[in-house]
């Protein structure tokens, strides 16, 4: 039967880095408090105009497609994750589709938010099995900074979103020893406000926004109640995992690495304290990008790939969770 593998890894994030201190200026916070709340030294901001969505998949995309050995043209699926889109509709895969120079290929937007990138491997992994697809390029991008409330009101969100892009390209395989062995998906949608940007939607246009515009109306920026999402990610990052490594026959002690989204360091060392992992199981890049969402672990896989700590043979494990809420987790051998 054939595997789906990940064939070549990518990322971009802006080269302007806003740091804990650069926030000071405009809102009531301090480096201490970010620190100590989120994990999180810095991040990179689109400085406006300069970059978009797309147009950060679109690097992120080169750099994958480059390391794994092909060209554009062998692209035959394209599927990007982002709650960011540079349109609300269409969705950024088709620009993609149009900025590579690929022929009329299919284009797939999944809006999975933080467990969008997991949530479009899984997809890419099923096409590959059936034989429908050769070559996918899975993207997951975010520009934050433009929709964040840079004020001190908004700080509990703004402080903690980066910019950025980070890409796969999943493959066909016939090494029964390599490739992805198992994706997880759960939602729970009675929790959909607890982590939501509520308008403008077409529950709530655009032109009723402006109509009913005051000073204390917020629902056009993001909106989270911190605690109450700590409280469910810290709970379902570890079964997500286990519920991976039980359908494998594996245990925690089996994982070489475990790459997490990067949505609160907090959250991440929770769950490695819950799951008894060493430090060198698990990476964390929170501290210099915030968390980008739906990029946050391409983003990431692709610095431990570089790095080193992901080598052929490795047990990888991707797990994330967010607004919906929803969590996934997919678990490789590289």
């Amino acid at each position: 039967m054939r595997k789906a593998r990940i064939a070549g890894l990518g990322f971009y994030v802006p080269e302007n880095v806003v740091t804990n201190q650069d926030l000071t200026s405009f809102m009531d916070t301090s480096d201490e408090w970010i620190r100590e709340r989120t994990g999180i030294e810095e991040r990179r901001w689109v400085v406006p105009g300069e970059d978009t969505t797309s147009g950060m998949g679109v690097k992120a995309a080169r750099m994958a497609i480059e390391n794994a050995g092909l060209e554009a043209s062998d692209i035959d699926f394209i599927i990007f994750a982002t709650l960011s889109p540079d349109y609300y509709f269409p969705g950024p895969g088709v620009q993609v589709q149009e900025a590579l120079g690929i022929d009329t290929i299919g284009a797939l937007d999944v809006r999975n938010q933080c467990s969008g990138f997991v949530y479009a491997l899984s997809v890419a992994d099923q096409y590959i099995k059936t034989g429908m697809y050769n070559n996918i390029l899975v993207i997951g991008s975010e520009y934050h900074s433009g929709g964040l409330e840079k004020t001190t009101r908004g700080r509990g969100v703004t402080v903690i979103f980066g910019d950025g892009a980070g890409a796969a390209v999943v493959t066909a395989s016939d090494d029964a020893n390599r490739g992805i062995l198992s994706t997880h998906l759960h939602s729970e949608g009675k929790n959909a406000t607890e982590l939501a940007l509520i308008g403008p939607a077409t529950s709530r246009w655009v032109d009723q926004i402006i109509a009913d515009h005051s000073e204390e109306d917020t629902s056009f920026y993001p909106y989270m109640n911190g605690n109450y999402v700590f409280k469910h990610a810290v709970t379902r990052f570890p079964e997500v995992i286990m519920e991976a490594l039980m359908a494998n026959n594996l245990t925690p002690a089996d994982i070489d690495l475990l790459v997490p989204h990067q949505a609160n360091l907090r959250i991440a060392q929770f769950v490695q304290r819950t799951m008894k992992l060493r430090d060198d199981q698990v990476f964390n890049n929170i501290m210099k990008y915030g968390n980008t969402t739906a990029a946050s672990v391409p983003i990431a896989l692709t610095e431990a790939f570089q790095q080193g700590r992901v080598k052929p043979g490795d047990l990888i494990c991707l797990a994330a969770f967010g607004s919906g809420f929803t969590w996934a987790s997919a678990l490789i051998r590289w």
